[in-house]
């Protein structure tokens, strides 16, 4: 490297370290440039360590907030704002701001400020709900544009491959490249023709709903995420005339917001984050849903904090499953990594062969194709997921 082009990255180094320490006796000499003094002020009002300059930065002042949230967009890609604007609700106090329709349309919409949204349903002013539904119509379009599809076709060919047969009806039923390959120690070289012993083909495609789908979410507040992608996922789910899905969800209360599946959006608008947890209750009205029990699927979506009775709530998986409904446990449904969780709970769920693990959006079509082949739930989420379901 030559002498000129070793100063200039060593220059370029003290620049980014000037920006990561903030503050002018940080050490490094460097003078910051005219945009790159923008971002750093942008940076201090957030990550400054001194309480008074970061209170003074932005005050309780809405229009400040928004020319802020406005520069950052600017400064940095969407990733990062998103995770500053998580940041500044918690660091900031600025909760309360997100009423105003103002601050509503210079964020980032994405699922963190959507559960915010969310929690703050009830007491969110007339004023500020039709900005607080665009932010969220937003962000649910986006989550379908990138799951919707992908769901649809993991459980339909699931599906399709839950209903073959050894006995095909019609020529065109039968699946010839299972079939040679089922059959291929009988191939007659001298013939070069594969004999087929046995065929394997496509059951008649059935117009009947084929499974039942039963989404019981818990609400808590520290389910925020998860609750945004159940409803954008049961939303999917019930677009499908093969399945019949219910989307419940609980806290103390259990609310049925299957009548509304139809718009994810009204779904997350339903809801109600934060409050206590009744995980019996919620059980109880899900078997009430189930009819088919061999043929139904039924996802528990929680932390297992249970404030109901809970030697109750093992009762009633232990009798789910006893009558052949496949019974699931996810301990979050979301990007936000290792979740909290009651492991107590949810290693007597395990004891009787119910999985439990957090799941991913991404993965979460892969689990459904899992469940509806009756596949090994538990070994399926070790093999995609990379960590064994809880114990």
């Amino acid at each position: 490297m030559s002498e000129g082009r070793g100063a200039v990255a060593g220059e370029e180094r003290l620049r980014r370290w000037r920006l990561v320490l903030g503050g002018d006796a940080d050490g490094t000499g460097c003078a910051l440039g005219n945009r790159d003094a923008q971002l750093d002020a942008a940076l201090s009002v957030l990550y400054n360590r001194d309480e008074e300059e970061r209170g003074a930065g932005l005050g309780a002042s809405a229009p400040r907030v928004a020319r802020w949230l406005g520069d950052i967009r600017s400064y940095f890609p969407s990733t990062v704002v998103q995770v500053m604007q998580k940041d500044a609700l918690r660091r900031l106090n600025l909760t309360r701001l997100l009423l105003e329709p103002e601050m509503l349309e210079a964020v980032e919409p994405d699922v963190h400020l959507v559960g915010t949204l969310l929690s703050l349903n009830r007491v969110m002013p007339e004023k500020a709900r039709e900005s607080a539904r665009a932010v969220v119509r937003k962000v649910v379009a986006e989550l379908e544009r990138r799951l919707a599809q992908r769901t649809r076709a993991a459980v339909t060919g699931a599906l399709d491959r839950s209903a073959r047969t050894h006995r095909p009806k019609r020529v065109a039923d039968i699946d010839w490249d299972r079939t040679i390959r089922a059959n291929l120690r009988h191939y007659l070289p001298e013939t070069g023709t594969v004999v087929p012993e046995r065929l394997v083909g496509y059951a008649r495609r059935q117009r009947a709903v084929q499974r039942e789908v039963v989404l019981c979410v818990d609400q808590s507040a520290s389910m925020a995420a998860s609750v945004v992608y159940s409803g954008v996922f049961g939303a999917v789910l019930a677009s499908m005339r093969s399945l019949k899905t219910s989307l419940v969800v609980f806290d103390t209360a259990v609310v049925d917001l299957t009548p509304e599946l139809h718009d994810p959006v009204e779904v997350l608008f339903g809801t109600q984050l934060g409050g206590g947890t009744d995980i019996n209750r919620a059980i109880a009205y899900a078997q009430g849903l189930i009819t088919r029990p061999n043929d139904s699927i039924f996802i528990l979506i929680s932390d297992l904090y249970e404030g109901g009775v809970r030697e109750e709530m093992l009762r009633r998986v232990a009798a789910m499953t006893a009558a052949g409904t496949q019974v699931i446990v996810l301990l979050a449904l979301s990007d936000e990594g290792q979740p909290s969780y009651d492991h107590d709970n949810a290693a007597a769920l395990a004891a009787m062969g119910v999985p439990a693990f957090a799941c991913t959006p991404d993965a979460f079509p892969g689990l459904m194709a899992a469940a509806i082949e009756r596949r090994d739930v538990a070994v399926w989420a070790e093999q995609h997921l990379g960590v064994p379901s809880a114990r």
